[in-house]
């Protein structure tokens, strides 16, 4: 059970062992995308049909005729990995080896809808995945095993995703086989260290620049690509939306206002932070497209001590 391209790798990685039949799979509905609001299939959806696999896509869990179909398959266990709604305990119980769950966290930090994001967001030196058996709580169940890894300067959300997804699908595949051998056991969670990671919404990328450069740097690295960190030129009337999509620290000690562009250059432009200084190297205004800090400014020329945001 998953839907979007991390499930698909989970699903890859089961379908490429040997110890393991896929007999369905469940995702979510096709839904309208890009501009023209066509329906797209899930990633998870495309694997399993190029592999004749048969899918359901329920739009409620909870559903009575989707639980009959479920029940048809007759499952072992189910792996789950961001399916995108909570299960029901009529679920949770079918399978007699239950439903592990592969979390892109070391829980119990961060439980819910955006861990990778909120490791980064939050300066973590690193994270990593779980293997959980799933109870009825938000991502409350018992541990099977856990990887982790470092999370580096030039790790972003989308490089640690795809890192994650890599990860739990290869300790998904290990896991299964010792944990249904009984060579391994779901220990509980323990009570400290918990933590929420709540969905992102698009508001979360608005920068703040009287926050400290560090975790302004953190903000466009936890949110990229989506919702990206943003903040508003300066211009006469209507301000214009810029999205900042790769920025480093920068050594400038000189005390300005909050926003306030430093420098402008091919190296990047400068801005001041509520403590340092942030190089935005790669920017792109709204119903542009991504450039580098150099080809921005041969367009867009900026005045030094203009404030952003």
């Amino acid at each position: 059970m998953g839907t979007p391209e991390l499930a698909r790798t989970s699903l890859a990685a089961l379908l490429a062992a040997s110890d393991f039949e896929v007999v369905g799979v469940v995702t979510q509905p096709d839904r309208p995308k890009g501009r023209d609001l066509n329906l797209q299939p899930p990633p998870v959806k495309e694997l399993a049909l190029s592999q004749q696999i048969p899918v359901i896509q329920p739009e409620r869990a909870r559903a009575p005729e989707f639980l009959t179909q479920l029940g048809q398959f007759q499952p072992d266990l189910i792996a789950v990995a961001a399916f995108g709604q909570i299960l029901p305990a009529s679920i949770l119980e079918l399978p007699r080896y239950g439903c592990l769950n592969v979390h892109t966290s070391l829980l119990p930090k961060y439980r819910g809808a955006a861990p990778i994001q909120w490791a980064i967001l939050n300066d973590e030196p690193e994270t990593g995945v779980t293997i959980m058996k799933m109870d009825a709580g938000m991502d409350t169940g018992a541990i099977v095993s856990q990887q982790k890894t470092p999370i580096s300067p030039e790790d972003n959300a989308q490089t640690l995703h795809d890192r994650l997804a890599k990860m739990g699908a290869r300790l998904l595949v290990q896991t299964i086989p010792e944990y249904v051998d009984r060579k391994i056991f779901p220990r509980p969670q323990p009570s400290e260290g918990a933590s929420l990671a709540p969905k992102i919404k698009k508001q979360d990328g608005q920068i703040d620049w009287t926050r400290p450069a560090r975790m302004i740097w953190n903000r466009v690295r936890g949110l990229m690509p989506w919702p990206g960190a943003f903040t508003w030129l300066p211009a006469q009337g209507q301000r214009q939306f810029l999205k900042i999509w790769e920025a480093e620290m920068a050594d400038d000690p000189r005390p300005s206002q909050p926003g306030t562009i430093l420098n402008a250059d091919k190296n990047g432009v400068v801005v001041a932070c509520g403590t340092g200084a942030l190089r935005l190297l790669a920017l792109q205004r709204e119903g542009g497209r991504r450039l580098s800090a150099a080809e921005f400014l041969a367009g867009h020329p900026l005045r030094l001590r203009d404030r952003l945001g």
